[in-house]
């Protein structure tokens, strides 16, 4: 039986196939174009989208365990669930979910409400699914490097409540894990849930203050006005998405979006290690923007 990977040509579809490629199993890529996608080797590209049930439904054939990563667009909800469906139906012994930390308390979130409606899907049905709940990614912050090296200044409208930023690495580490886990299982395990967040709770102020040290210059916060970062990602992105990630901002600012200490302790052991911190990526990421 094999391991199908969702997402596949993604950030964290990438990381997972990695941490995959160490393991002795079977793995599957869906990618809507496998004639030009490139894989690890020893990973099978297999033609499909979460859009198309129909094609998804050939992708599982021989298939014993999903990673399900629903792409950000509009109807993620309905390719999401469907996709839950369709695996039922098929018989998948084990599935791996990438939710997100704070779905059931963002409610107002499109896609954080989204992907904690699937979490109740998951538990209503009992489905043999390990849920992960990943923060805000750290490497999305290297979008900030124009301006941190440029004008001295970190843009990221996080706010002053902290959140616990995760790095994508030990997304698909914990991923990885877990997918290999319920492959190698006789029979369905039960639900597991786990956070996947930084050891860190970060503010604007705060991450700042490391770009400071890892860059040897001064930073400062850019401050928290959303309707600028609004219209500056409609520039990059569709609108309802824009409108989406400010609304993700604006809880962020008010509620913040920080790990208990139990958080960080069930994945440092799921691991076997601390999760890595803002200050190693904002030192890496100032290594290798020094090599130009």
């Amino acid at each position: 039986m094999a391991i199908l990977v969702t997402g596949s040509t993604g950030t964290i579809g990438t990381q997972v196939l990695a941490h995959l490629q160490a393991r002795n199993a079977d793995i599957r890529a869906l990618t809507r174009s496998p004639e030009t996608a490139q894989f690890p080797a020893g990973v099978t590209a297999v033609r499909g989208d979460l859009a198309d049930p129909d094609s998804v439904r050939a992708a599982l054939q021989g298939v014993s365990t999903l990673f399900l990563l629903a792409p950000n667009v509009a109807d993620e909800l309905t390719q999401t669930m469907l996709t839950l469906t369709v695996a039922r139906e098929a018989g998948v012994k084990g599935i791996v979910y990438l939710s997100v930390f704070g779905g059931e308390t963002y409610a107002d979130v499109p896609h954080f409400a989204g992907k904690y409606t699937v979490e109740r899907m998951i538990e209503a049905l009992d489905l043999p699914a390990t849920v992960l709940r990943p923060a805000y990614f750290i490497q999305n912050d290297l979008r900030q490097k124009d301006g941190l090296l440029k004008t001295g200044v970190y843009g990221a409208p996080v706010g002053d409540k902290g959140i616990s930023m995760v790095d994508i690495r030990d997304i698909g580490e914990a991923a990885a894990i877990e997918l290999d886990r319920r492959e190698q299982a006789a029979t369905p395990l039960g639900r597991e849930t786990y956070a996947l967040v930084g050891p860190d709770s970060l503010t604007g102020e705060a991450i700042a203050t490391l770009w400071s040290k890892a860059l040897g210059r001064p930073i400062r916060y850019g401050g928290d006005d959303l309707v600028v970062m609004e219209q500056r990602i409609k520039t990059m992105l569709p609108a309802w998405h824009a409108l989406d990630l400010r609304l993700m901002f604006a809880r962020y600012q008010t509620e913040g979006a920080a790990a208990t200490a139990d958080d960080i302790a069930r994945l440092t052991r799921l691991l076997g290690r601390a999760p890595r911190s803002y200050a190693a990526f904002a030192r890496d990421a100032a290594t290798q923007w020094a090599k130009g």
